[in-house]
């Protein structure tokens, strides 16, 4: 079968780049990014991933420069791109400014892979560095305002790159470079995902062999579908499922999760209450990192007591998960990869597990979108299916803590630049006093949201105001709009760590916000609505803030915010102001990236 390798630099796309491809029917293979070029030559082309070190960096991981001599078309993208300008003889330097989002790219040239492509194309970019001298043989193909050599190609060597992401759904004319990309290389489409899903069945029975499968279940659907599916190749009598109520659950998910696992037949079902252990393990535990790590320990910990209540033989067993590959390319699980956040199920224990041979993970090759397709093809309804993605963590991920008021670095002199930009929407700026998640240029930032409010503006103002902020100020990662009250005169941040009456209101905002999605048949459009709880008083006021975080996605990795309707949102607002415990609403206008979907 043809084949086509992605050369992994740790960027946060590489597997979705062979995602991409394979959609289009070609056979794909991630390899280091250092791979030599001997082993790369029975690939028909080969593509350079994205990566967060910079290419000038003694230490970053470079290319061999052997694979533009091996006679097949090689596309760059990002670090790929500069990494091709860097070895090929052209110079890569420090961007004036860098770009996070949406940008817009003014195409000089539309030849090869860039063929049938509009004069102007929407993009989408995550950088620091970018290529200010093309090589030898190349030409530029495009540029943005803030990048010229946004694209560049040599046409004699079919050597083509680009400094934006074409594998992210945010960039629309992405689907045709790649078909372009394919069509030069000249491989035949023969992959198909029916095709994946029998290997994934095979190599679970070579693996697990004659022992049987612990497996930890969310009531998501990844977890569901890896039941599913190890169910299917294994029988029930060989998998374990177990359902840890960590207390962080959503309202009556317990109950729910239970009924709907039964329903599609999975009876080796069973439920631990470790709520109790979970609270007092978080209490006074204010660090994300911290948190997800501790939730994660914990979890093993409950397989393990469970495992000898049981009388389990542990080389008997194997600890079964539903990851999926953004979980691993998050935590940083590739070579190159930068730690964004750390998964529950990718902490430090699980890695060493894995090391020794003792976890089957049968999704953690696919996206989000291509686990719905095979839940489908296992005979999963659909409520099930399209159940929007819930943190494995839980709530507790979208409870922030705090010790107290978080200092911001030159906080008069940062608002008083980035109100100069405000000023031009006829926004007034504030920078909160908590920090949240990011990822910009492929790396985690823990940094400051702005928040902007005044009159109303629509959601393309807000875009673009978020995305000038975000890109200009590296002590911003986020931008939210403030939505309730109308004014926002002071801050106070309230101490405060992981509570049950701190879950509870999280529990009853979120259930107001599902249930309304659900009321306004608007919950397909939205990809994932997280709803977050700031341990913040606004104005003197008792009470803590909320903030919505509706994005729509595909597989996770990029995502936009959604754009709700002013008047169901305006009906939205007034059922949570009313929650006791609430006396702010702002809504998160932050694209990913700059902004993990997940504030923790």
């Amino acid at each position: 079968m043809d084949k086509i390798a992605v050369l992994d630099f740790g960027g946060q796309y590489a597997h979705l780049i062979a995602n991409r491809v394979r959609r289009m029917g070609v056979y794909s293979e991630i390899l280091d990014g250092t791979a030599p070029a001997q082993k790369l030559k029975d690939y028909m082309g080969i593509i350079l991933s994205g990566g967060p070190a910079s290419v000038n960096a003694p230490e970053s991981p470079k290319a061999d420069a052997g694979i533009y001599e091996l006679g097949v078309p090689v596309l760059g993208i990002c670090y790929g791109h500069q990494m091709t300008a860097y070895a090929l003889g052209g110079e890569v330097e420090p961007g004036v400014m860098s770009e996070y989002g949406p940008a817009v790219v003014k195409f000089q040239q539309k030849k090869g892979i860039f063929e049938g492509l509009e004069n102007e194309e929407k993009v989408w970019m995550s950088h620091f560095d970018q290529v200010v001298k093309v090589p030898e043989g190349f030409e530029i193909v495009g540029g943005t305002e803030d990048c010229p050599i946004a694209a560049m190609a040599d046409y004699k060597r079919n050597f083509y790159s680009m400094q934006f992401h074409p594998e992210v759904t945010h960039t629309p004319c992405g689907k045709q470079i790649f078909e372009n990309f394919i069509a030069l290389t000249g491989a035949k489409r023969e992959w198909n995902l029916d095709q994946y899903v029998e290997k994934m069945m095979e190599e679970i029975k070579m693996k697990v062999g004659g022992k049987k499968v612990f497996l930890m279940i969310s009531g998501g659907v990844d977890s569901t579908v890896a039941f599913l599916l190890l169910e299917k190749v294994l029988g029930s009598d060989r998998v374990y499922g177990l359902f840890v109520d960590t207390g962080f659950m959503r309202m009556n998910e317990r109950k729910e999760v239970e009924e709907a696992l039964k329903s599609v037949g999975i009876g080796n079902l069973h439920v631990y209450d470790a709520s109790e252990e979970y609270f007092a393990a978080l209490k006074e535990i204010y660090e994300p990192e911290k948190k997800r790590q501790i939730i994660g320990d914990l979890f093993l910990d409950i397989q393990e007591k469970v495992s000898e209540r049981l009388g389990l033989n542990p080389d008997e067993w194997f600890l079964g998960q539903g990851t999926i590959y953004p979980d691993t390319i998050e935590t940083g699980g590739t070579r190159h990869a930068d730690v964004i956040k750390t998964h529950h199920n990718q902490v430090e224990r699980i890695k060493k597990l894995d090391e020794a041979g003792k976890v089957i993970e049968p999704l953690k090759q696919l996206y989000k979108d291509e686990v719905r397709l095979v839940g489908e093809r296992l005979g999963l309804p659909e409520h099930l299916v399209w159940r929007h993605p819930f943190p494995g963590p839980g709530l507790a991920v979208r409870c922030l803590c705090a010790k107290g008021l978080d200092n911001i670095e030159s906080k008069e002199s940062l608002e008083a630049e980035m109100q100069q930009i405000a000023d031009r929407f006829g926004m007034k700026i504030k920078v909160l006093p908590i920090k949240s998640v990011g990822v910009q240029g492929d790396e985690r930032t823990y940094r400051h949201p702005a928040l902007v409010y005044g009159k109303p503006l629509s959601w393309d103002d807000l875009d673009t105001l978020s995305s000038r902020l975000t890109n200009q100020f590296k002590g911003v990662n986020r931008v939210v709009y403030g939505l309730s009250p109308d004014a926002f005169d002071s801050f106070v941040v309230d101490p405060s760590d992981l509570s049950r009456e701190r879950i509870s209101t999280i529990q009853q905002a979120d259930m107001i916000v599902m249930n309304y999605l659900a009321e306004a048949k608007i919950n397909r459009e939205i990809w994932q609505f997280p709803t977050v709880l700031l341990p913040l008083k606004v104005n003197n006021q008792s009470g803590e803030s909320l903030v919505l975080r509706p994005v729509c996605s595909e597989e996770a990795m990029t995502a936009n915010f959604y754009r709700m309707d002013f008047e169901k949102l305006n009906e939205l607002i007034k059922r949570l102001i009313g929650l006791k415990g609430i006396s702010a609403v702002f809504y998160d206008v932050t694209n990913k990236p700059p902004g993990t979907i997940e504030w923790e």
